[in-house]
């Protein structure tokens, strides 16, 4: 692991001034995006719709560009890969990584990310193609009970020992245990589950040696769940 070349990338992500575009739709999700404006979702369409926002004025205000399995593998129309227009843009790429939330066992209501997997094989591969990050989103929800400590403490060893693997790739990981908004929570609960849930995850990067230096957090806004009569602010 080179902890100073991870260290760099982090601090280039971060760049004042600049933001990281989530660009990392998956198909069925872009396919949605493209029928309300009747537009069909083949493969060079959505090339070419990436490769417009990569080939845009303004991205010297983005800092890197999360991308999918398909777009990271792409090449624009005149044959440059969608990386290298990153890049030549001044922006780090990066890859989303995990499978998605699905059930926790023995915990109704709750869910864990997958995608550790053979992630060592993908990172290794992501890197030869160019990713410089990437990105894993665990969901905790907030609900009479819930979120359970198990289901904090499995989110942040999965979350934990996928920053792991990105390090030992050359690869900054960015972490993101996101409490969601959905609920009829109010801001003080969402603010004690967000610090359990940071006190977890930081605990598990600690046990699985994690450099700090080498991530990037992306942590949820503390507020008032959309049911609430109260919203706060």
């Amino acid at each position: 692991m080179d902890l100073a070349a991870l260290n760099d990338i982090a601090n280039k992500m971060v760049e004042k001034g600049k933001g990281i575009l989530a660009a990392d739709e998956s198909s069925g999700t872009i396919k949605k995006r493209f029928d309300q404006i009747n537009v069909e979702s083949t493969e060079n369409n959505r090339r070419d719709y990436r490769e417009m926002l990569f080939r845009s004025e303004g991205m010297q205000h983005v800092s890197g560009v999360i991308l999918f399995d398909e777009t990271i593998r792409q090449n624009a129309a005149d044959g440059t890969p969608l990386v290298k227009l990153i890049q030549d843009a001044g922006a780090v790429p990066g890859i989303k990584v995990d499978a998605g939330a699905k059930e926790l066992a023995g915990a109704p209501g709750e869910k864990v990310t997958e995608g550790l997997d053979g992630l060592r094989e993908r990172l290794a591969e992501y890197h030869a193609i160019g990713a410089r990050f990437a990105k894993w989103r665990a969901v905790i929800d907030i609900a009479e009970d819930i979120p359970s400590q198990y289901c904090l403490n499995a989110n942040a060893h999965a979350l934990a020992r996928y920053a792991a693997l990105c390090q030992e790739a050359g690869i900054v990981p960015i972490v993101e245990p996101e409490v969601l908004m959905d609920g009829g929570h109010d801001i003080d609960r969402c603010a004690e589950v967000t610090e359990a849930a940071l006190d977890a995850l930081y605990a598990e990067l600690f046990v699985q040696r994690v450099q700090l230096e080498g991530t990037v957090l992306k942590p949820n806004m503390v507020v008032s769940g959309k049911k609430n009569a109260v919203q706060a602010g």
